[in-house]
């Protein structure tokens, strides 16, 4: 577990996944929720601070939050074992918990700027890793020619594959949402930070379903990219969700 903690390479969903979180998120905030994010983040938005936490891994001030960005939970057991320098479901709670009770380790907009990414990072399927492989960082292959590994193809290789901005993806995002079943997105409501990462690990089936020679292509997408999509649609409404009851 040491080692697995030390060496993953954790990027989230790269800046345009974040950045797509944080701009549905805004989108579904009340108006008091909206106050208080501005009153926060004054003239940054939720879509442009949703990268901070990958930002300040330049900082070794903030190398011990490195662990905080993903969980494990190993094959056949039925969730995280928390290690001793934390993972991304104790942060999320840790900062959920300083914004409703405004007692902070650092600052406010710290922990809004942490909790915005966090739940971005928990949605994306190898931030809960098996325990094995590096969340996908040892697995090497290629996509459309260009050698890489699976967690970099579901950090930012399938949505920077689709060439749109992050407004542009929000908006392919929300669209493609108007045609899921209503009850289906209530249902994504009111689920616990351990319900979303189990949801990630489940994932794992598909996101490990690639062709024996490691070459991905039209394929791969086709197959991947609205689970991808629907995962970046819970994010934002679940932080949004959060947001709203903290800023009530």
């Amino acid at each position: 577990m040491a080692l697995f903690a030390i060496h993953f390479t954790s990027w989230g969903w790269g800046q345009t996944g974040h950045r797509v979180v944080g701009e549905i998120a805004w989108q579904h905030l009340t108006r008091k929720a909206k106050k208080n994010v501005k009153r926060v983040l004054q003239d940054e938005s939720l879509a442009m601070c949703a990268n901070y936490m990958d930002f300040i891994k330049s900082d070794s001030t903030y190398d011990s939050l490195s662990p905080w960005h993903y969980c494990t939970i190993l094959d056949g057991e039925k969730s995280a074992a928390h290690p001793e320098e934390g993972d991304v479901i104790l942060a999320i709670l840790q900062y959920t918990t300083e914004l409703e009770k405004g007692k902070y380790s650092v600052d406010e907009a710290f922990a809004l700027k942490c909790l915005v990414h966090l739940v971005g990072d928990i949605h994306q399927p190898l931030h809960v890793g098996n325990g094995t492989d590096r969340g996908g960082n040892d697995v090497k292959l290629e996509f459309f020619y260009e050698k890489t590994n699976l967690h970099r193809i579901w950090d930012s290789g399938l949505i920077d594959h689709q060439q749109l901005s992050y407004g542009d993806y929000t908006a392919w995002v929300m669209s493609w949402a108007v045609n899921k079943n209503v009850d289906t997105i209530v249902s994504w409501y009111d689920k616990s930070v351990h319900i979303w990462a189990k949801e990630s690990r489940a994932m794992h089936p598909l996101v490990y379903n690639y062709p024996a020679d490691g070459k991905l292509g039209y394929r791969y997408n086709y197959d991947c990219i609205a689970a991808l999509n629907q995962r970046l649609l819970q994010a934002g409404l679940r932080l949004a969700e959060l947001l709203n009851k903290i800023y009530a």
